[in-house]
């Protein structure tokens, strides 16, 4: 029996994601690549070049054609976060967060009326998305949020203040999640849809980070926000139970963004290795870099492999909630350790921004924390096989 399943496995990406992640690499050459370093030292988020993504599909990557979005599923969603991450993490975060956290949100659980009016603006690049659950002092503990929505009979009155927002400045359409009951409760807390420009919506601090840097993280702040009723979405009590099924697929994206990082530290360790020569031979000769370069694509295979299977899961939509936290988890942790070994391949030149190991070094630490710590990752992987 398990002979005749394996027969049917095919681990070949299909002709569309080949042909995705050939364009998002090539989108990435062209427009990020030249402006890598420029946007990092200047913590510049390219609004242009996100808008010219959405030209290209890569901001409605899992929306339908009805709304505007390139209908495609979540194996072409891994490799088109890839390869923009291969180039600069920065912009494959902003890509990410925007695709799976505000505009999957609103197309997981909008109205139709929500979906008519926001998607196709997403899916285009027109519009940036911002997703907002964490809180200074509510983090892991998403729960115990202080920032609440109010209900009048007719309109919804917010207060608090959201941190660590990607795009919490510059996006233009947020999913806010309040507290509208007890805190703890986990039926205690609504989503809604504020748009910029709102009376009572402001940005606060913008974050300076140590890496991810072109991708902007900052406040958003609620001080006595008057929203309609049509703009909560789903209904009042569900907004966290809605999140944590947003962070499954979320989780899929850090993986992906994961495994970018980790590809382009390994093959810039394989090109530096070969051409760096100690002792009269390429230093890839050397049993202690080659090591470290087989256990890197060991390592990288597991997580591709990892990531796709919660990728079908997800298409299928079958439980996935433990593999995609397992893949989260293992990749995130995979390209902290890669990036690390990339810079010690490249040594003194590694830790220069003359080589782009020093700035994925910067940047693959966010993984581990971003859309769920490692901790917390282990948290939902034992209480799934307990």
């Amino acid at each position: 029996m398990l002979t005749d399943s394996l027969q049917t496995m095919n681990f070949d990406l299909s002709e569309t994601c080949q042909m995705v992640a050939s364009s998002a690499a090539s989108f990435a050459d062209q427009y990020i690549a030249p402006h890598v370093r420029e946007w990092d030292e200047r913590q510049h988020l390219p609004l242009d070049v996100l808008r010219k993504a959405g030209e290209l599909g890569f901001m409605g990557i899992l929306v339908p054609e009805a709304y505007g979005g390139s209908a495609l599923g979540y194996h072409e969603y891994i490799v088109i976060i890839e390869e923009l991450s291969k180039v600069d993490p920065s912009i494959g975060l902003s890509v990410a967060a925007h695709n799976s956290l505000c505009t999957n949100h609103i197309l997981a659980f909008g109205s139709e009326a929500q979906k008519q009016r926001y998607l196709p603006r997403l899916a285009s690049g027109e519009h940036i998305g911002a997703w907002g659950l964490t809180e200074h002092n509510t983090g892991s503990d998403a729960g115990g949020m202080n920032t609440t929505a109010v209900f009048d009979g007719s309109n919804w009155t917010l207060n608090g203040t959201k941190n660590f927002i990607t795009h919490g400045k510059s996006g233009d359409i947020a999913v806010v999640i309040a507290r509208t009951g007890e805190k703890g409760d986990s039926r205690g807390m609504t989503a809604f849809i504020i748009e910029r420009g709102t009376s009572g919506f402001f940005a606060g601090k913008k974050e300076d980070k140590l890496g991810m840097r072109a991708s902007e993280t900052a406040e958003m702040i609620f001080d006595n926000c008057v929203i309609s009723d049509d703009q909560r979405i789903g209904e009042e009590g569900e907004g966290f139970i809605q999140s944590m099924k947003i962070l499954d697929g979320g989780r899929i994206s850090i993986g992906a963004l994961s495994l970018g990082i980790a590809k382009a530290a390994f093959e810039a360790s394989v090109k530096y290795s070969k051409e760096r020569v100690q002792f009269g031979k390429p230093i890839s000769a050397f049993q202690g870099i080659s090591f470290k370069l087989a256990d890197m694509a060991t390592e990288i295979e597991a997580a591709e492999l990892l990531l796709h299977k919660a990728a079908f899961l997800k298409n299928e939509n079958r439980k996935m909630t433990l593999n995609s936290a397992m893949c989260k988890m293992f990749a995130s942790e995979l390209c902290v350790r890669a990036s690390s070994e990339a810079v010690q391949i490249h040594g003194g030149y590694g830790y220069t921004k003359d080589y782009p190991v020093e700035k994925l070094y910067r940047d693959a630490k966010l993984c581990t924390i971003g859309e769920g710590t490692t901790e917390i990752q282990k948290v939902v992987i034992a209480k799934n096989i307990l």
